[in-house]
């Protein structure tokens, strides 16, 4: 299960934005990655040595199946209960949020606020719209401050209650700079156009998502995280990644590669690919350089690479986009039920008032909710999809890259504490990668040069 829904998770777009951030790499907890070195150094480490000052490189186990203590096994049980819970609450706590927020005429009072400041309806945007995104992000907190203090419990997290809520703050001023251009795109083309307004609508979330993945390592990120060139920190790592670039037909230079310092919020590991065009870069996380081997930091931006070259960007906008022209077709066929139905007792006049964004969302959320096994599903095809890739372009590169792998997803375990044997009901339900377990399996039996075959995705 991810760990991280942040900021990008924005008002009304949860059915189209939200998706395609979830498809934009980025920094996901649940990246395959891991906290231990090996013995085994690819050749450009002896060709490029670390800089004096590097810490010494611990080695690891074999591993031949994901497997825990018994300490740490009850441990990652008790935790995967906790996670579960929280998988089916946190929606059900927002469809409440938002039933409350109709029912105490918070949604009427921000109107007749902002139609009392202008008549200019962008004025009146810019009064509306703050005030909506911020009642609801605080009203939702409940469950983001749980979320913080297990992780915490836990271990998974070192942020500081004051860091993390600075943190928050900064979010929600993205969230509130999102919420006014998503809501003055909603009800402009709902006072243009009552019958189509989903459709123009969604076709104007397009270049949105698009660009939110463009400009999120340039503007968002480096709101949360300090950003240094990787070449800097560490040479021969920087010169393994450009090794496995070129390998994969990717243009990613040495003066896109970053370093970010994680530790001080989190012991997690990662290292990602993020961006498109221009932005596009590699991030490896200062925990993963101290933690992992060089040939295991390769194999997860390897993974992250396979995103790009077999397409999930553009394949995963492409579902989403059907999925969310659906959902927003069904909103629009359903809100003047809602609204007959409850509107003037939640003050909203019709469809095209500013006040009838919470009934629209809580419509758009329930549906999205349906369809959460869906996209899960979906997303754990496609991760698979990358570790093979990963799997084979780092096949030659890395000495025993198949062990190299079961032994990055066996650590990567242990550190985001995930149970090694989780129901197929749960991974069904709440995993969009697939579980560790499958994954170091599937990293020790895949094998395609054992004949003299070849990969699949990489010759």
């Amino acid at each position: 299960m991810t760990k991280s829904r942040l900021a990008l998770i924005l008002v009304l777009t949860a059915a189209f934005v939200a998706g395609i951030v979830a498809w934009a790499p980025s920094a996901r907890a649940q990246q395959p990655s891991a906290p231990t070195r090996t013995q085994s150094q690819p050749a450009t480490q002896a060709q490029n040595p670390a800089p004096e000052n590097a810490a010494a490189q611990p080695t690891a186990a074999e591993v031949t199946a994901y497997t825990l203590p018994p300490d740490l096994y009850e441990k990652t049980k008790r935790l995967e209960h906790v996670r579960f819970l929280f998988f089916v609450i946190s929606p059900i706590y927002g469809l409440v949020v938002l039933w409350f927020f109709l029912r105490w005429k918070l949604g009427p009072k921000y109107r007749d606020c902002s139609e009392s400041t202008s008549s200019k309806f962008l004025l009146q945007v810019l009064v509306f719209a703050p005030l909506f995104v911020v009642t609801l992000d605080v009203l939702s907190l409940p469950t983001s401050i749980f979320e913080q203090w297990e992780e915490r419990n836990y271990g998974i997290s070192v942020q500081g209650w004051p860091s993390w809520a600075w943190d928050w703050t900064k979010g929600e001023f993205v969230n509130v700079i999102m919420g006014i251009i998503v809501i003055a795109i909603l009800y402009a083309v709902l006072r243009k156009s009552p019958r189509r307004w989903w459709f123009w609508f969604w076709l104007a979330a397009l270049p949105l998502g698009i660009l939110l993945i463009f400009i999120q390592p340039l503007v968002i990120d480096p709101l949360f995280h300090k950003f240094d060139p990787l070449q800097q920190k560490d040479p021969a790592l920087t010169a393994a990644l450009e090794q496995m670039v070129q390998r994969a037909g990717q243009s990613i230079p040495p003066e896109r590669m970053y370093w970010m310092n994680a530790s001080e919020k989190l012991n997690a590991v990662n290292a990602y690919v993020t961006g498109i065009g221009a932005s596009k870069r590699i991030v490896v996380w200062d925990t993963t350089v101290e933690k992992m081997t060089t040939p295991q930091i390769v194999a997860v931006v390897g993974h992250e690479m396979g995103h790009y070259v077999l397409n999930h960007i553009p394949k995963g906008l492409t579902i989403y986009g059907i999925g969310s022209l659906i959902i927003f077709y069904l909103g629009y066929r359903c809100i003047g039920w809602l609204l007959a139905w409850r509107g003037a007792v939640w003050g909203i006049r019709q469809t095209d008032d500013f006040a009838s964004v919470g009934a629209l969302l809580l419509l758009l959320s329930v549906f999205t909710l349906v369809l959460t096994p869906v996209t899960n599903a979906i997303s754990r095809y496609f991760e698979h999809q990358a570790d093979q890739y990963a799997l084979e372009v780092t096949h030659g590169l890395t000495p025993d890259s198949s062990q190299v792998a079961a032994q990055m997803f066996q650590n990567l375990g242990e550190i985001d504490l995930e149970f090694p044997n989780p129901s197929r009901l749960d991974v069904w339900l709440t995993y969009d990668h697939p579980a560790i377990r499958d994954r170091v399996r599937f990293a020790l039996t895949y094998d395609p040069w054992a004949h003299g075959g070849t990969g699949e995705f990489v010759h």
